[in-house]
């Protein structure tokens, strides 16, 4: 469709490149037997998913995936791993979210748990959640250079707390000490029924509260999690070994 180049300029002018773009690629020839207002639907159309499909990217963009091509649609190796298809599918409304529900992958090194939530978290932007991703060992690292401002730590606990999906790696890796293990708390205390958390981790359910401490903080760490989640069990499957096979 032909614009004048007043049209144009002010379509630019308002930050409505989409639509200024879906007008320029409409055949004339193609749509000839449309009226005008399906014309205008049609480009308005084109222009909203193109809107939608940037605001997706630039939300995967600031979640700093480790590996941000990770697809639910294109997970493999699922029936190797033991990993139900049907569980996984059952995650692409992201209902888990809207439910504030948590979601554990435990399995050995290699198991493609990372893979999975990062996944899980590039469907929540998909679905036009703000999510995060970060290693525990990264997390700390930021906690600890977070003291060296004022409310440094505050804050951290705060941006951390805020995001509708928080995706740990490396959770319980190495034992947390007392100090991080206080900052652990006070984020799952926030997260609690106000967003969803996912983990990676080679320990089962059985070796957490050892593993946190066992004290009061790993009493409470636990509640705040186990009885809200979802566990995918990703086994001993190496994907990394197969892969390099192939």
């Amino acid at each position: 469709m032909r614009l004048d180049e007043q049209t144009r300029r002010q379509l630019r002018d308002m930050g409505c490149g989409e639509l200024l773009d879906a007008f320029a690629n409409q055949d004339d020839d193609a749509c000839m037997a449309m009226n005008t207002e399906q014309r205008v639907r049609l480009a308005v159309d084109e222009a909203y998913t193109a809107f939608v499909d940037k605001r997706i990217d630039g939300l995967a963009r600031r979640a700093r995936l480790r590996y941000p091509q990770a697809d639910l649609r294109t997970l493999d190796m699922l029936d190797e791993c033991g990993i139900s298809r049907e569980l996984v599918a059952s995650f692409a409304d992201c209902s888990w979210v809207a439910r504030h529900r948590n979601i554990v992958c435990q399995g050995y090194c290699g198991s493609g748990k990372s893979w999975i939530i990062c996944a899980l978290a590039r469907q929540a932007c998909r679905n036009r959640y703000r999510a995060r991703y970060i290693r525990i060992p990264d997390l700390e690292e930021e906690w600890r250079q977070a003291a060296d401002e004022p409310q440094g730590r505050s804050r951290l606990l705060k941006r951390y707390s805020g995001y509708m999906v928080l995706a740990l790696d490396e959770w319980l890796f190495d034992p947390p000490d007392d100090r991080f293990l206080g900052f652990l708390f006070e984020l799952m205390e926030r997260r609690y029924d106000t967003g969803s958390t996912l983990f990676a981790t080679q320990y089962p359910q059985k070796d957490w509260h050892q593993r946190l401490g066992g004290g009061p903080h790993a009493d409470a760490i636990m509640d705040k999690i186990v009885h809200n989640t979802t566990w995918i069990e990703t086994g001993d499957y190496n994907m990394h070994e197969h892969a390099d096979g192939r």
